[in-house]
């Protein structure tokens, strides 16, 4: 009833007001886009694909963090194969790695002279009859001080030996679910940092409480740039490719920092070990073993 006694004018102003009005209500009820952000909201879930997966095992996870800030962000979750990450850790195994690089490392050049590399002893030190002595031909003979060395170290030598195949991926698994169980272990999504001052690093490590040493893995041996420069002069700090992963360096090192792609490459090899049939058969041939490492070999 109201409406009829409105005049036309004040009818079409207050049209115009309820359709600015509407356009205000859809300008604020539209969401912000989030395209202009490097990272997707968090957290971040970020889900994996593992094959070979155990009906007994029930599937670990580790937090994804970055490495563009000191303090510590949380991407998401990343799932870890219980076959590489959830073993029965075994020392035994452990140690027989450890012992292997460490002694395939080792040459000895200690030499020890025989009787015929030392000087003088030509002569007879007395006649072989007549004054009582026991008979001798030198004076530089083993049973003489200051003679030669009979059986002596003829270096260099080596203690070199090779581990079974076997022995050496268990020793992978075993010492990474060690690393693991001990919250040694920190997944990042890259190792890209804003800096390549080494003040970074180090706030980094001190913040996020990774102990005096850390060894970065990461998917190649071309490592960016700024993390390069910071760790140059930091003897604690260490850069490998994920090839070059070994039981002696990461029980050397407090922390194991692993990038997505570099896990996602690892437990790929790992796994295709566990489950080759070949894995404990025959005996070490060093022809085979360098022909497989340059066929696995990106």
């Amino acid at each position: 009833m109201i409406w009829k006694f409105i005049t036309p004018l004040a009818r079409r102003s207050i049209n115009q007001a309820k359709i600015s009005f509407r356009f205000l209500e859809t300008e604020t009820s539209i969401p912000v886009s989030t395209s202009h952000f490097e990272r997707p909201p968090l957290p971040l879930i970020t889900s994996r694909d593992l094959p070979y997966k155990s009906k007994y095992q029930e599937t670990r996870q580790a937090w994804l963090c970055n490495m563009d800030t000191v303090e510590e962000e949380k991407l998401g979750l990343v799932d870890l194969h219980p076959s590489i990450f959830a073993v029965m850790p075994r020392l035994d195994i452990i140690w027989h790695n450890y012992n292997w690089q460490k002694k395939y490392r080792f040459v000895d050049f200690v030499t020890e002279p025989s009787r015929a590399e030392l000087r003088g002893g030509g002569r007879k030190p007395w006649p072989q009859k007549g004054t009582g002595r026991a008979r001798h031909g030198s004076i530089r003979s083993p049973i003489f001080l200051g003679g030669g060395k009979a059986h002596g170290k003829r270096g260099p030598r080596t203690t070199f030996f090779m581990l079974p195949m076997s022995t050496r991926v268990y020793g992978l698994t075993n010492t990474l679910t060690c690393k693991y169980a001990q919250d040694d272990l920190v997944i990042v999504d890259s190792l890209n940092i804003p800096t390549d001052d080494p003040k970074f690093i180090e706030e980094l490590i001190e913040e996020r409480k990774w102990g005096v040493s850390v060894l970065f893995i990461n998917e190649c041996d071309i490592m960016p740039r700024n993390i390069t420069l910071a760790t140059d002069k930091m003897e604690s700090v260490t850069l490998m490719p994920f090839y070059g992963l070994n039981v002696y360096s990461m029980l050397k090192y407090d922390t194991l920092v692993l990038t997505l792609e570099s896990l996602n490459r690892i437990e790929e090899r790992l796994l295709f070990n566990l489950h080759r049939s070949d894995i404990n058969q025959g005996k070490f041939n060093r022809t085979k073993f360098n022909q497989s490492v340059l066929m696995n070999s990106d």
